[in-house]
C-alpha cells in the first residue's frame, strides 16, 4: 500500500473532524449559549405550561403538569431560588473542595515530583494505555474522576516527552465515555441495582433478583476492552493530530505566563524532594490505613443502617472528603519539608492560587446552575425522557433490533439528561417491564443502558464537567471552544459505542451470564 493510500484516510477524517470544530466554534461563548438555552427554556415551558402539557411518570398515580417560567409561580421561583441555583449546581460541590486540595498537592509540588518518580523514565508507549486504565477505573471516584484525571493525565505526559493536552482530554475522555462500567464493584452498581429492583418488585416472574454484582462479567470485560481502546485512540488519533494541528505544549495562566509544573519535570529527583516524596507518601498512606480501620470497625459511623457499605451509605457519600484529605495532607507535609510552605498563612495563599485558576468556570457556573435547576424544575427533562421511552415502546420492536434501538434512545437521551440514576429511574420503569415481557432478564437491560449511558456524555455542552474541562483546555489554547472538545471527543464516542454494542452482542447471542446468578433470557 503507498503512502499516498495510507494518508488519505487521515486527511478525511482530519477534514471532518476540522470542519465540526469550526462549526461548533461558531457556538457563542459557553456563558452566552446557556444563557441563550436558558432563555429558550423559559419560554418553550411557558408555552408548555399554556397548553396544560403533563407527563406521566411511571409509577405515580398522577400526571405532572410542566410548569412555566413566565408564569406567577415561575417569576416567584426565580427570584426566590436565584443563589441557591448557583450554589446547589451539583459540580461546585465536587470541584471546589477538590481543586483546594489539588491545588496544594500542586503548587507544592508534590504531584509533580510523584509524577518524576514514577513515570519520569516510564516507556512512553505506555503512557496511554495507563490513562485509559485510570480513566475507566476512575469512575470508582464517581464525578471527582472528572476533576483529577485529566490534569494529572496531562502531568504524565508532559513529564514522559509527550503532548500534555493529549492526557487531558485522554483521560477525560476515557472517564466519561466509560464512566458506566468498571472491573470493580462502585456505588454506581449498587444505584443502578437498587434502581431495577424497585421496578421488579411489584412484578410476577421477574426472573433473577438484580443486586450489584449482577453485571460484574460484562463490566470486566467491557473495561478492559474500552481501557485498550482508549490508549489506542489516545496514541493513534488524538495526539497525532494535536501535532499536526500545531497546538501548544505548554500551559499558561490567566497572565500568559508559562505554568512550571509540569513544563520542567526532570526524572531525578533532589535529596530533600526525595526525602519529602517518602514522607508525604508515608503520610497518605497513613490516613488511609485510618481511614479503613474507621470504616472497618463494626459500629462504623460510616456504615448503613444494615451495618454494610451497600448501596448507600456515609462512606460512599464521603468520597469527596476522602479524595481532599488524599491530596491535602501528603501535600501539606511535602510542601513544609520542601520549604514551600513555612506557616500556617501560606496556606491559604496556595489554594486560593488554584481557585483563582478557575476563576473562569465559577462565573460560567452562575448561568449553568440556573439553566440546570430550570430544565429540572419545569419537569421537560422528564417530559423528554417519558415521551421518546413511550415512541420507542408504541413502534412494537422485538428481538435484538429492539435492544439496539432502547441502547440508541438512552444514547440520545444521555445528550439531554447527564445524570445516569435520573435517566435510568425514568427509563427503567417504562422498558423493564417492557422486556420483561419480550423475555429479557431485567439485570440484561440495565447491562444495556449502561452502554447508552456513557459514550455521548463526553460530547454534549450540558455536561458540566465539559466547561471544566475548557477550562482546562484553554490554558493551553486560549481559543479553544465548544467545538474544539467535541470535534476531539468524536473519535472516542464512536468507537467506545461500536466496541461496547459488539461486547454486548456477544453476550446476547451466545448467552453468556452477565453477572453472577443473572443470564440474558427469562427461564420459560
Amino acid at each position: 500500500m503507498s503512502t499516498l493510500t495510507k494518508q488519505r484516510p487521515t486527511k478525511v477524517m482530519d477534514r471532518f473532524l476540522t470542519g465540526v470544530e469550526k462549526v461548533g466554534n461558531k457556538l457563542p461563548d459557553p456563558f452566552m449559549l446557556f444563557l441563550i438555552l436558558f432563555t429558550i427554556t423559559a419560554v418553550l415551558s411557558t408555552v408548555m405550561a399554556w397548553m396544560q402539557v403533563s407527563v406521566q411518570l411511571p409509577g405515580s398515580a398522577d400526571a405532572t403538569a410542566i410548569r412555566g417560567l413566565f408564569t406567577p409561580e415561575g417569576l416567584s421561583w426565580l427570584t426566590a431560588n436565584i443563589g441557591t441555583n448557583y450554589l446547589g449546581f451539583p459540580p461546585l460541590a465536587t470541584v471546589l473542595p477538590i481543586l483546594l486540595a489539588v491545588g496544594v498537592a500542586e503548587k507544592s509540588g508534590m504531584l509533580a515530583a510523584m509524577i518524576r518518580k514514577a513515570f519520569g523514565s516510564a516507556p512512553r508507549w505506555a503512557l496511554p494505555y495507563a490513562v485509559g486504565v485510570v480513566g475507566v477505573v476512575g469512575s470508582i471516584m464517581a464525578d471527582a474522576a472528572f476533576v483529577i484525571i485529566p490534569p494529572l493525565a496531562a502531568l504524565v505526559f508532559k513529564a514522559a516527552g509527550r503532548h500534555p493536552v493529549a492526557g487531558l482530554l485522554g483521560g477525560f475522555a476515557a472517564a466519561g465515555a466509560g464512566y458506566s462500567t468498571n472491573f470493580l464493584v462502585t456505588s454506581l452498581d449498587a444505584l443502578f441495582a437498587g434502581i431495577t429492583t424497585a421496578v421488579t418488585d411489584t412484578m410476577p416472574n421477574a426472573g433473577a433478583a438484580v443486586t450489584p454484582v449482577s453485571n460484574l462479567f460484562f463490566n470486566i470485560v467491557s473495561s478492559f476492552v474500552l481501557m485498550l481502546l482508549a490508549g489506542f485512540i489516545i496514541d493513534k488519533v488524538l495526539e497525532p493530530r494535536l501535532t499536526r494541528q500545531g497546538v501548544p505544549t505548554v500551559a499558561t495562566d490567566s497572565e500568559g505566563s508559562e505554568v512550571e509544573a509540569a513544563e520542567t519535570l526532570n526524572p531525578e529527583l533532589t535529596p530533600s524532594e526525595a526525602r519529602a516524596l517518602k514522607f508525604s507518601v508515608a503520610a497518605g498512606v497513613g490516613l488511609a490505613a485510618l481511614m479503613l480501620v474507621a470504616v472497618l470497625l463494626p459500629d462504623s459511623p460510616w456504615r448503613n443502617e444494615d451495618g454494610g457499605f451497600l448501596p448507600k451509605s456515609p462512606l460512599l457519600s464521603s468520597i469527596v472528603f476522602i479524595v481532599f484529605s488524599m491530596f491535602m495532607i501528603p501535600g501539606l507535609v511535602y510542601g513544609k519539608l520542601v520549604g514551600i510552605i513555612q506557616r500556617g498563612s501560606d496556606v491559604p495563599k496556595v489554594m486560593g492560587e488554584s481557585i483563582r485558576d478557575m476563576a473562569g468556570f465559577l462565573v460560567l457556573a452562575f448561568i449553568l446552575g440556573q439553566f440546570i435547576a430550570l430544565f429540572n424544575w419545569s419537569g421537560i427533562g422528564q417530559w423528554i425522557a417519558v415521551t421518546g421511552a413511550t415512541g420507542l415502546e408504541a413502534i412494537g420492536l422485538t428481538g435484538y433490533p429492539a435492544i439496539l434501538a432502547f441502547i440508541v434512545l438512552a444514547s440520545l437521551l444521555n445528550l439531554f439528561i447527564i445524570s445516569g440514576s435520573a435517566m435510568w429511574t425514568l427509563m427503567a420503569s417504562v422498558f423493564v417491564p417492557l422486556f420483561v415481557l419480550l423475555g429479557y432478564e431485567p439485570a440484561f437491560i440495565q447491562g444495556a443502558f449502561r452502554v447508552g449511558d456513557s459514550a455521548t456524555q463526553v460530547i454534549t455542552p450540558l455536561n458540566p464537567y465539559m466547561i471544566v474541562l475548557l477550562t482546562m483546555l484553554r490554558r493551553y489554547e486560549p481559543q479553544a471552544g465548544l467545538g474544539t472538545l467535541i470535534a476531539r471527543m468524536l473519535p472516542f464516542v464512536v468507537p467506545f459505542w461500536l466496541a461496547w454494542v459488539g461486547i454486548l452482542s456477544v453476550f446476547f447471542f451466545l448467552d453468556l451470564p452477565l453477572g453472577p446468578g443473572n443470564g440474558i433470557f427469562l427461564e420459560p
